[in-house]
This record gives structure tokens, sequence and C-alpha cells, in this order.
């Protein structure tokens, strides 16, 4: 699902949202999240799953085409770690999927 087509379904869903409203909404979510992260912090969604993120340490590299060492410096990654809830209604769902019927 795409961030236009989850706009779409929220307006759907809610036929008091006008289409800019819904976007709005998803755009101001993404960004406090974005922001959260960007301060170094943690966004935890109850039941859904958790943003963190993952230090990356510097370490020597191999450029793929000429195939000469290459310095990649340290960096902050954006991490996202599945609640218990969330696992579990996915693998729920998957099971009924392969299960016959």
């Amino acid at each position: 699902m795409t961030k236009s087509e989850l706009i779409a379904k929220l307006a759907d869903k809610f036929p008091q949202l006008v289409l800019n409203d819904a976007e709005l909404s998803v755009k101001m979510i993404l960004q406090e999240i974005s922001k959260c992260l960007i301060q170094g912090g943690r966004v935890e969604i109850r039941g859904f799953g958790s943003f963190g993120l993952n230090y990356r340490p510097p370490r020597v590299g191999r450029n793929p085409k000429s195939g000469e060492k290459v310095d990649v410096p340290a960096k902050y990654v954006p991490h996202f770690k599945a609640g218990k809830e969330l696992r579990s209604r996915v693998d729920y769902a998957k099971k009924k999927e392969v299960l016959p019927q």
C-alpha cells in the first residue's frame, strides 16, 4: 500500500473527512514520527510496533564496479520493530491462507 492509497482508504472509511484532511492527517503523523527520530527519540504505537534508530559503525566497503576500498562513515538508520499483536495477526492471517479449506 502506498501513501496515496492509505489516504484514499482513510477518506473512504470516514466520509466526514475531506480527501485533503485525510492527506493532512497522514502527512502530520509521518512528519511527527520523522521529527522524533531526528531528535534521537523512539516512537511506540501499542499493538502496531515501534520506530527507533540503529547505529551503524564506520567500516571499509568495496565499490562493486571497480573493486576498490571505500570508507563508509558511521550513520544512524531508522528501524521498525513490529509489535506482538501485529506479528500474531499477520501470522494468523498467513496460516489461514496456507491451510487447506
